[in-house]
């Protein structure tokens, strides 16, 4: 038990806390890396195995494939990869030193004209792929591959070359949201909540906050779901919450939302955990593997989340 961060679970599910029930969930379904990480979180786990977890996911080439994010299949690195393993990193203190220099290498590597990153590069055609993620020969920049890079590099005060031209392109495509989509706005959130110029993060986000209430981006009462728009081009069901966007209390996208508000959503999500411990994934689900694979990493998020805001989980 010791070395795995594992806890014995009481006999009868009936008798265990959230966190008990999502940590058999874990054990049962989730991929080393996430049980990892869930031992990390809530069970004493060490930084250390959850790098060593993550390092079966690098590539040569400096950045990540192999499914490190299930919806994208096959061994070839992507920029939404290499996000992924950079908020892994930071979530355990790792987003700094060597390491980090290594995946700047890569995402220099890929960027385009504009010094940004694409979603998906030419290299994944061939290998199985979400049908909601588009393969193309020519990839624009994209704020949701690009935003959260920017941010977490800047939150772990990294300096690097490829960041100049990044963050600009993150002020343009921020700045310049007009209507918008929650993946987007959550991709501009994670930027802002770390960007160096505060006032100017500031006024961006104030102004994001009044277009997803105009817009209708968040349900607001979890009570009306069917009531409550999804947006063009997302699954059935595939709705967003406050706490979608305001991660923590300390985001500046907690502003958006009132005490009320907040807490309704929290108690939505506390509510959905299911039987087994897990809780569920709102996207489209294409390939029973992927959606097994995604069910603990959204758990452990969830988890998170609830901490965060000082909600009883244990």
């Amino acid at each position: 038990m010791a070395e795995t961060g594992a806890s014995p679970l009481p006999p009868t599910p009936s008798a265990r806390s959230p966190l008990s029930r999502a940590e058999h969930f874990v054990w049962l379904t989730a991929r080393v890396l996430e049980q990892r990480r869930f031992a990390y979180h809530f069970l004493g786990g060490t930084a250390d195995a959850v790098e060593t977890a993550l390092a079966a996911y690098r590539n040569e080439d400096d950045g990540y494939g192999h499914a490190l994010e299930p919806d994208l299949r096959g061994p070839v690195s992507q920029p939404l990869h290499a996000g992924h393993a950079l908020r892994v990193l930071d979530s355990i203190g790792r987003c700094g030193g060597q390491r980090v220099e290594r995946v700047c290498r890569y995402l220099t590597s890929v960027s385009t004209l504009d010094g940004a990153l694409p979603a998906i590069r030419p290299s994944q055609r061939g290998y199985p792929t979400a049908p909601f993620v588009p393969v193309v020969d020519d990839p624009p920049s994209d704020l949701l591959a690009t935003g959260p890079v920017v941010g977490l590099l800047h939150r772990n005060e990294v300096w690097h070359a490829w960041l100049f031209r990044a963050t600009d392109f993150c002020w343009q495509a921020v700045e310049s949201l007009r209507k918008s989509h929650p993946y987007e706005v959550e991709a501009a959130v994670a930027f802002l909540d770390s960007a160096p110029d505060r006032p100017r993060a500031e006024a961006a986000a104030d102004r994001l906050g009044r277009m997803v209430r105009e817009q209708r981006l968040a349900v607001l009462d979890p009570e009306r779901l069917d009531a409550s728009p999804v947006s063009p081009g997302y699954g059935p069901g595939e709705h967003h919450f406050p706490y979608d966007f305001a991660r923590t209390p300390g985001s500046l996208a907690r502003a958006w939302f009132t005490d009320e508000e907040m807490a309704r959503s929290l108690d939505f999500l506390a509510a959905e955990q299911r039987k087994d411990g897990g809780w569920p994934i709102r996207w489209r689900q294409w390939a029973p593997g992927t959606a097994l694979e995604c069910r603990p990493m959204v758990t452990i998020e969830a988890l998170r989340t609830l901490k965060a805001y000082g909600r009883s989980i244990a």
